[in-house]
This record gives structure tokens, sequence and C-alpha cells, in this order.
């Protein structure tokens, strides 16, 4: 089975589903990404923040398969958007992933301590010398990205962002598909909570499909590209059987109306002196 995909401004094309990795490590990762690539996947989604670049490229090393037929992402922490660090980080991804380059590294969080030009400026320089394929963000409003797309030497090719039936964020979707940039949906599960949902379940029952499934293949119809993530290699490769069936137009409006404007992680608190921004007083 081959994975349908998207094309990206440069030309490269972007595999409509992907293996997420937040929150997983160690061997459970590992496991993981062998039964993603086992499965099909071609699409692999990792972040310097989640702790597991290293586990994730041994699990690629250990698997026979051309670097030219993977797509692998990687994030480069809020504390590190200053220059000489975002060189220095993407330059640990890619020794810890064992690779020369990344398909894509996204600007994890923006962050208002750090000049975003001079963010964009270094991913402009990654994407010079051949280290980075494309660039992207994670988790930008619509104001954030008009300002990057405003001052980026490069194109703004992805955000990665909260996306499911419960909070589909219809004001930044549709500016994302006015400048052309690629939607990717972080915890396009909810966080499993959306397992929860009636409508989710019914249509599982009526579809004979995991909830899971359903909520994957409404993204995956709404243009949407979901990264979900499992620890168990029985639902990572489930999570790729999304492919090959469509939901009927009525039963994608019901998922549509299941909107509650209600995030699972996109919330306005942030830890601001943690490790992930860094930002002291």
């Amino acid at each position: 089975m081959t994975t349908p995909t998207t094309t990206l401004p440069s030309g490269d094309e972007l595999p409509v589903v992907g293996c997420g990795t937040w929150d997983i490590a160690g061997e459970t990762v590992q496991e993981s990404v062998r039964a993603a690539l086992d499965a099909g996947y071609t699409h692999i989604d990792t972040a310097e923040g989640y702790m597991n670049e290293e586990a994730v490229g041994e699990a690629i090393a250990d698997h026979d398969v051309d670097r030219e037929d993977l797509f692998v992402t990687s994030k480069v922490l809020p504390k590190n958007l200053g220059y000489e660090s975002l060189i220095g980080a993407c330059e640990d991804s890619l020794e810890k992933l064992g690779t020369d380059y990344l398909d894509l590294y996204l600007i994890h969080w923006p962050n208002p301590a750090i000049s975003l030009r001079e963010s964009l400026q270094a991913m402009a320089t990654l994407e010079e010398e051949g280290l980075v394929r494309n660039v992207g963000v994670s988790n930008f409003s619509a104001y954030q990205l008009s300002c990057a797309h405003h001052v980026s030497p490069v194109d703004i090719a992805v955000n990665q962002i909260e996306f499911h039936p419960w909070f589909q964020r219809p004001d930044l979707v549709d500016y994302c598909r006015e400048t052309d940039t690629t939607i990717e949906a972080a915890a396009p599960l909810a966080r499993t909570e959306i397992f929860e949902d009636e409508v989710v379940n019914e249509l599982a029952d009526s579809y004979d499909k995991s909830p899971a499934q359903i909520v994957l293949r409404w993204a995956i119809e709404r243009d949407v590209v979901p990264l979900p993530k499992s620890s168990s290699p029985d639902h990572v490769r489930e999570n790729l059987d999304v492919l090959e069936w469509e939901l009927d137009e009525e039963d994608r409006e019901r998922l549509d109306e299941r909107e509650r404007d209600q995030p699972v992680y996109d919330t306005p608190a942030r830890e601001w002196t943690g490790d992930v921004y860094g930002i002291s007083q």
C-alpha cells in the first residue's frame, strides 16, 4: 500500500498520515517506529523536546528502508530559537537521528522573547546548507503565522497544530488554506479523549472501524495530515488503515458538528521558566 501525499511548496511530497512519537521513549518508541515502518508508514514525526530522537534514529537505522523513501520531521524547542542556538539544536537532532538532513524542521512553539525574524533566518541557513529540506512552524496562531510568512526568507510549508473534532479552529484553518500552508494535526485523537464521543463511537460501529480510524479518516478528508502516536504496535498498524475507504458525506458532517472549541493541550497557560521556554524573569 502506497501512502498518498500532499505537495509542499518545495515540490517535496508529504505523506498524508504520519507516525507521531510524543510522550514515548526508549524501547517503547523503538517498537512503535519499527511497527510503523513494517506497516508501511513513510512519515515519522519527532522533536527535540520529546527526548527520543536517538531511539527513533536507532529504530530507523535497524530497518531495511532507504532514507530517501522516508519523510522525517523534528522540531526545535522555544528556548533554542536564537540564531546560533537553533543551528546547534538542528545539528544535535541530526546527530541523534543518525541522518544528514531533515525533510521538515519546525519551530515547536513560538517564543515571544526571541526574534522570529532571527529564528527564520537560521532556518533559511539550514535550508541553504542542505540540512533541512522544508521549514515550518508548530502551534502558531493565524496572527503568528501571518508574521512568520511576512518575515521569513523561506517558505513556511507547514503549521502543526492541535486539531480534532472537538477543536477545529476554523479561522486558523482558513488562513492556512489561504497561504498554502499544510496543516498537520498534533493530538489528532485529542490524546484519546475523543474516544468518549458518542458520535465517534456510533460511526465506529457503523463502519466496523475503531474510533481512532474514524477520527483519522475524518482529518484526512478535511485535508489535514494526522500524526497519531501509540505505544501499541497493533494500534500503530491500525492507525494506518485509513487510506482505502471513505466516510459518507453525512457522517463527515456529523463529525464536523462535534466542534466544542475544546483543546486538550494548546491552552493559554505556559510554564515560561521551565525547560521548554527557558525564559528567566
